[in-house]
């Protein structure tokens, strides 16, 4: 029986961004279950179905990373979901080990591979 499709959580409200991401994600495994939320509320409410890892931004309309960071902390079960923030802000990691941060990609430089390493770490 085949393993069951690895699922990715893109939440970014620039939609552009998150389709080279998705893009990117896709190229390197077409079997990768891939959703992209605009806003944290609609991945919150998606969160029935838990993904391998979420890739997030911080700067968001509505409830933000971080209040989405403090819901996934919340419960057991989405509180183990490996968490790659993906923004421009700048951030200390040591701060967010709480969160289950396993990294920070900087916007503005990172590179397609840098998501694609994160991509391989995590997936099932």
């Amino acid at each position: 029986m085949p393993n069951p499709p690895k699922t990715i959580y893109i939440i970014d409200d620039d939609e552009l961004f998150a389709d080279c991401i998705k893009s990117a994600i896709k190229k390197h495994d077409k079997s990768i279950a891939i959703k992209t939320f605009k806003n944290a509320l609609d991945a919150m409410n998606s969160l029935d179905d838990l993904p391998d890892l979420i890739l997030l931004d911080i700067l968001l309309p509505g409830p933000d990373g971080f209040t989405f960071l403090n819901e996934l902390a919340s419960y057991p079960d989405t509180a183990k979901i490996p968490v790659v923030l993906v923004t421009s802000l700048a951030l200390p990691e040591a701060d967010l080990s709480i969160y289950n941060i396993q990294g920070i990609l900087n916007k503005e430089k990172m590179k397609p591979t840098e998501v694609i390493e994160y991509v391989k770490r995590f997936s099932r």
